[in-house]
């Protein structure tokens, strides 16, 4: 052991005295608001409070039960357990070339046009470390899921937000996009319906952000896992002439298909930037579990009838909603989709933080700060639809009375 001891570098020292550092990528870089949440309401958990969270959009419904079927006869197979196609199995990208042209009347190519994924949040990591060198930027949605700037930033990428407000109805300001130095812009994160403020598609506004991409040679990464949820008319951002010069689009099986803990995603876009991403991707991960991967065909192949009952289930929840946010004092709109309430807090508080903090404190009641997503959102407040109607009214009945004194002022 001496002898080793005297061969240790000065670099080297820290390490062998245990003074770890992280690295460089790291800086800058929070632990997720959810994963750090999480833990607090476990703790409080523990001390009996039983809190009820409505804060985050993890589906509390099955699959169906077909399903879970296919997965469970698949993985008894003794033929499924090994490696995979690491641009997934075909019998998956046919499934999701379906799922496109039923739903979205858009035409893809199984074979070349498509990449399954792990989730489509592994999706966007993938695509920064495909394009972004350091000092790139890539543009933002304010407010926006945080995600986006987490894996931006741990490319080397540096973040520019582009504010969505209330007044121009959550849409790009274009405006404010072109009184930008744009030479160094190479992605643009954009996600419709949106999260979180469930604002639908507009296409007349998509199609000049598709024009303003191909402008200023900007690839558009549109993340798409809302479109199903309480919204009437999926769409595909690839249903617009000339979105797949400069369009990658994530899609997910999470919300849709009630499949967020079988992480199943997909990445739809031309070939090219299929071939460019399953560079990365390809040293990162060996592909998913063959027997997930057929059930999530299953998934896909699924008919009106299983969106539209999950969509019945939401609706009754969101009346709900409604009745927290008005007891709360809230100001929202009922034409907002996908699976979560957006709504403008009442002036008499700091911040959507302070609500929030309000509320699970007094109520034991946890609702989502707006300002997670963006300063942009600091004035409003999330509540997620997963949960069951009996969780909703629990929820008001706890919250009514500690908000007895605040109602009287307002």
């Amino acid at each position: 052991m001496e002898n080793i001891e005297k061969n240790i570098t000065p670099s080297q020292a820290p390490f062998r005295a245990g003074g770890f550092t992280t690295s460089k990528r790291l800086e800058g870089i929070g632990e997720y608001y959810f994963s750090q949440k999480l833990r607090e309401i476990d703790e409080l958990n523990k001390q009996g409070k039983n809190i009820i969270n409505l804060g985050i959009g993890s589906p509390d419904l099955p699959p169906h039960p077909d399903v879970v079927k296919v997965l469970q006869e698949e993985a008894a197979k003794p033929n499924t357990h090994a490696y995979q196609n690491y641009k997934g199995s075909p019998i998956l990208r046919k499934a999701i070339v379906d799922w496109y042209a039923t739903w979205y009347g858009v035409a893809v190519n199984a074979d070349t046009e498509v990449l399954p994924l792990i989730g489509s949040k592994e999706g966007i990591m993938h695509i920064c470390m495909t394009y972004l060198n350091e000092g790139d930027i890539a543009l933002v949605p304010n407010p926006g899921y945080p995600t986006y700037r987490s894996a931006v930033k741990l490319a080397g990428g540096v973040c520019v937000d582009y504010d969505l407000t209330e007044t121009n109805s959550w849409q790009p300001d274009f405006a404010q996009l072109e009184s930008q130095d744009l030479s160094k812009v190479k992605l643009l994160f954009v996600n419709y319906p949106h999260m979180p403020t469930g604002q639908v598609p507009d296409v007349a506004v998509l199609n000049k952000l598709i024009a303003f991409a191909k402008e200023h040679h900007i690839l558009i990464i549109h993340d798409n896992p809302y479109s199903f949820i309480l919204n009437d008319t999926p769409m595909s951002l690839l249903s617009l002439e000339g979105a797949k010069d400069v369009v990658i689009e994530l899609n997910s099986l999470s919300k849709s298909q009630n499949m967020a803990g079988w992480r199943v995603g997909m990445l739809v876009a031309a070939k090219n930037r299929i071939d460019e991403v399953l560079r990365f991707k390809s040293n990162m991960d060996s592909g998913m579990f063959l027997p997930v991967q057929l059930a999530a065909a299953k998934a896909l192949s699924l008919g009106k009838d299983w969106y539209d009952g999950i969509n019945a289930i939401y609706q009754e929840r969101r009346i709900k909603v409604f009745e927290l946010l008005d007891l709360l004092g809230c100001i929202y709109s009922k034409n907002q989709v996908g699976m979560f309430v957006w709504a403008k807090i009442p002036a008499t508080y700091k911040d959507g933080y302070a609500l929030s903090d309000e509320v699970l404190y007094n109520s034991n009641v946890f609702i989502t700060p707006g300002g997670i997503f963006g300063k942009a959102g600091d004035g409003f407040i999330r509540v997620s639809l997963c949960g069951s109607v009996e969780r909703f009214d629990e929820a008001i009945k706890r919250v009514a009375p500690t908000l007895k004194g605040v109602t009287e002022k307002l």
